[in-house]
């Protein structure tokens, strides 16, 4: 496949979430009586649905997620535990990959055939709730069976949308550069927490003049990383019908990708050209075969740093520190690594809460998953796992507590409709750049013309 194939594979993969809205479900939800429960019944509710007691009769559910095979074996696990503990129960484990599970959801949603429950990701809350696909938790946090006594309470704001709970972070996470120790050593250069995007430049250009490894600015899913550095401007790019970037805002952050091709120090288009784009088993850091084919750092996220160390060859230390911006801590920012949703089709609501409430608030649960999926908004929950964890997961959760944490700003707001158009536009805009057939600033009027239009042709729709 040409990289350019591979970009509009990208986009297409980008672009499914927005299918989502060609479905149309009606669910129900607790009652106002429900809400007004006394004490003691919410009492009751939220020890039932922690320990995953049902009562409610033979039940059959699905349950839709994408991640990578222990994901998979740890859920499933979970699933087969549950359902041990509350005869009647049958949930059905459906696992994707990213690429595929977007598509799926869509699928199923425009068919009228949506999971129970779903993993949610950050950039398509907004879409699924506006086309009224999600149940609102918060009447059941309010009764009690969805207990949010323990939760990160700006994990909880996360997934709220118009006033309504239709998300649960199933795990804290954050911006994450995996870098390769060995060879930075080897360059005599220190990657330290929270720098400067000069710093960065700076130390990319030495570590390719000492060691011949080339630097893994993002390529094929820019949007993250552009959004990122444009918080230290206190910008928020991906706007309600526009782009809020300026010109010179955009040019600044396109340059770095131009210097890089020209001075050698970055990775040239032509290495992802035959590989997934997202695939942490193709990044450059783990699966390069030579110095110029390979990256001495990637950016990823926080939760994806256990699977990454896995495929780390012999003699490969990897660590992992911030992403690099020119206000680090405007910047940075905790996210929920995934959310979990209940569909609002679903034919047993009650049923499907109690069992995210086990999925959040169990440790029984949380023994299994071990926060594959982050950092557990369960501060209880967070606290017992940790002792069970090996390094590398002690790596992450001390990464979010200690360096994160500290210094960081508050997120942005969910995306906007047209964020998938958008986002198509700038890889695209910048895949032109990497091949030289533009410069900076051109790519930024490019990205400003097409990005703001395509949000524009989603707002209010």
């Amino acid at each position: 496949m040409t990289k350019r194939g591979a970009a509009a594979a990208m986009a297409a993969l980008m672009g499914v979430g927005m299918l989502a809205g060609c479905g149309s479900t009606g669910g129900t939800q607790t009652s106002a009586a429900a809400k007004t429960s006394a004490a003691a019944e919410k009492t009751t509710a939220a020890a039932s649905a922690a320990s995953g007691n049902s009562s409610s009769g033979d039940v059959s559910m699905v349950f839709a997620w994408w991640g990578n095979q222990t994901r998979n074996e740890r859920t499933q696990n979970a699933i087969e535990a549950y359902e041990k503990d509350n005869p009647g129960v049958t949930i059905d484990g459906q696992f994707s990959e990213w690429n595929d599970y977007w598509q799926k959801m869509a699928t199923a949603a425009a068919g009228g055939q949506a999971p129970d429950i779903m993993q949610q990701d950050y950039q398509y809350i907004n879409q699924y709730a506006k086309s009224g696909q999600l149940l609102d938790l918060k009447p059941y946090i309010d009764n009690g069976t969805l207990d949010a006594s323990k939760w990160d309470k700006n994990m909880l704001e996360a997934g709220t949308v118009d006033g309504k709970v239709i998300a649960i972070c199933a795990g804290m996470n954050a911006p994450a550069l995996v870098y390769n120790k060995t060879i930075t050593d080897e360059a005599g250069v220190t990657i330290k927490d929270n720098m400067t995007l000069d710093e960065f430049v700076t130390a990319a250009k030495t570590i390719y003049e000492k060691t011949g490894y080339k630097t893994d600015l993002s390529y094929g899913t820019v949007q993250e990383p552009m959004n990122y550095l444009l918080r230290s401007d206190g910008v928020v790019l991906f706007g309600d019908g526009k782009l809020n970037a300026t010109k010179e805002q955009l040019t600044k952050y396109f340059q770095v990708y131009e210097d890089g091709i020209k001075e050698g120090w970055e990775l040239g288009p032509d290495v992802y050209a035959d590989i997934t784009i997202g695939s942490i088993e193709q990044a450059p850091i783990v699966a390069g075969t030579s110095p110029d084919k390979s990256a001495w750092n990637t950016l990823m996220w926080s939760n994806q740093y256990t699977a990454m160390n896995k495929l780390a060859k012999e003699g490969m230390d990897l660590e992992m520190t911030t992403w690099p911006s020119p206000d680090p801590k405007k910047s940075d920012f905790i996210k929920p690594g995934q959310f979990f949703s209940v569909t609002s089709g679903t034919k047993n609501p009650e049923e499907a809460v109690k069992f995210l409430n086990y999925l959040i608030n169990s440790t029984d649960c949380n023994d299994i998953l071990l926060g594959e999926r982050g950092v557990p908004i369960n501060s209880d929950v967070a606290d017992k796992i940790k002792s069970q964890l090996d390094e590398t997961d002690q790596k992450i959760y001390n990464y979010i507590y200690n360096v994160v944490q500290p210094n960081c700003s508050v997120i942005n707001p969910p995306y906007p409709d047209g964020y998938a158009e958008a986002g198509k536009a700038l890889n695209n805009v910048v895949e032109e750049l990497c091949y030289g057939q533009i410069d900076a600033s051109q790519a930024a009027e490019e990205f400003i013309t097409q990005g703001s239009a395509a949000l524009a042709a989603k707002a209010g729709s």
